[in-house]
């Protein structure tokens, strides 16, 4: 095909004025109004909000985003977890080991400004067989969440409010929310430090319990990046949580005693397209 459009073009060009060419070639040379972008990486954890996904195993992670010079975009991401069928009895799940998201919004900048913006909604998808039979009381995983999200340069605050009523597996949970402040800045050319602090603020009860004396956290994270040769980032960080004991309880893996938001380091190998 490639081959038929270049003898295509030659044989305009000697058919047709200098003046239909050169029009032909810049609308050729012209941008398309739409960018298709890839991801894949390769983690020694999946950490989310603070809290490992893959109980401390290894994540391969990867994601397509098509995005409009009008400013909307779509995306989709998926990565390998296992804190759904760590703790059966607490989630329901007898079988899980996938996320998958789906997401959509509008981005753009306040005039001229470095002030940007982003509002979406994204929606946590996570298949699998869930049995309220064997685990009653249990709800599913699966999230949507709006967002809203201003940055200046190297810095960005971002909202998260859970539209639906079983946040991430907590019942009764409608209104939700997470609260990301995170900083991205240069040192040098390649070289970039990263912080962040998050809020994960739970709304609701269950059986006279409040989801948020439960399930409520904050979490912090410190990491650097460095850009290789062929769009590749290595790159590691710190996180960890801060939980009272009853929430710690609460973010315990059954299968192995292990708190899932305690403080690690996690390393990291990503590729763009």
């Amino acid at each position: 095909m490639r081959k038929l459009l270049l003898a295509s073009a030659v044989s305009a060009a000697f058919s047709l004025p200098m003046a239909g060419f050169s029009q032909s070639a810049s609308a050729a040379d012209a941008a398309p109004p739409y960018t298709l972008t890839g991801n894949f990486g390769l983690y020694s954890q999946y950490i989310f909000r603070g809290l490992t996904q893959t109980n401390r195993d290894p994540a391969a992670q990867g994601g397509f985003d098509f995005t409009h010079e009008s400013g909307l975009y779509a995306g989709t991401w998926l990565s390998n977890i296992s804190w759904l069928t760590d703790s059966p009895a607490a989630t329901g799940y007898k079988s899980s080991s996938l996320e998958w998201d789906l997401y959509a919004g509008y981005r753009g900048t306040f005039g001229k400004s470095d002030f940007g913006y982003d509002v979406g909604l994204l929606q946590y998808y996570y298949p699998g067989s869930h049995d309220t039979t064997l685990f009653p009381g249990t709800v599913k995983a699966d999230t949507l969440e709006l967002y809203g999200l201003v940055s200046w340069k190297w810095l960005s605050a971002k909202y998260s409010y859970s539209m639906g009523n079983k946040t991430f597996g907590v019942a009764n949970s409608r209104g939700t929310s997470y609260i990301d402040i995170s900083a991205n800045y240069p040192l040098t050319e390649k070289l970039s430090v990263q912080a962040h602090y998050g809020k994960q603020k739970f709304e609701g009860n269950n059986a006279g319990v409040s989801n948020d004396s439960v399930a409520t956290y904050d979490d912090y994270k410190l990491g650097l990046s460095y850009t290789l040769p062929k769009d590749f980032t290595v790159g590691g960080y710190y996180t960890t949580t801060s939980m009272t004991a009853l929430q710690k309880a609460f973010y315990t893996n059954a299968s192995d005693n292990r708190n899932v938001g305690k403080d690690t380091f996690t390393v990291f190998v990503q590729k763009t397209f």
